[in-house]
């Protein structure tokens, strides 16, 4: 179970056409996905002649998503700063594990936002009209 089960719910931002991590399972090798999520880990190893792993999160899993150098080029921006990404690509399942091969990477982070502002709206504790301080002396 994902860690963000929690906040879902009526104002959880819901990214427009994206899979979630659950459903990853249904479609066939090579299909062509879109995914979204919060991005909970970037990883460039040395190793790796310029990819780049992404693990994302949505409410129902993790997805791990693999960026070539080239793209990453010409996503740099939303790789490196967005908190949450919706990702276009083709999935590939090998040795059990599911991937999906970035083709297009956009950083729909606004949509976070949006959920910060509902929660500053509907959580923040009720101001009393009343000074409940005591005053000194009494």
């Amino acid at each position: 179970m994902s860690s963000l089960s929690h906040i879902t719910g009526p104002f959880w931002p819901k990214p427009p056409q994206a899979c979630p991590a659950v459903f990853l399972a249904h479609p066939p090798d090579g299909s062509r996905v879109v995914v979204a999520g919060l991005v909970i880990l970037r990883q460039r190893p040395g190793t790796a002649k310029g990819v780049i792993f992404l693990t994302l999160e949505d409410e129902t899993g993790v997805i791990n998503v693999i960026v070539w150098r080239n793209l990453f080029e010409a996503f740099r921006r939303a790789i490196i700063s967005g908190r949450l990404l919706r990702v276009r690509g083709r999935l590939q399942r090998e040795g059990g594990i599911t991937h999906i091969i970035a083709e297009h990477i956009e950083d729909i982070s606004p949509l976070l936002d949006r959920l910060t502002r509902h929660h500053d709206e509907h959580c923040s504790p009720p101001v009393s009209p009343i000074n409940s301080t005591p005053k000194s002396g009494v």
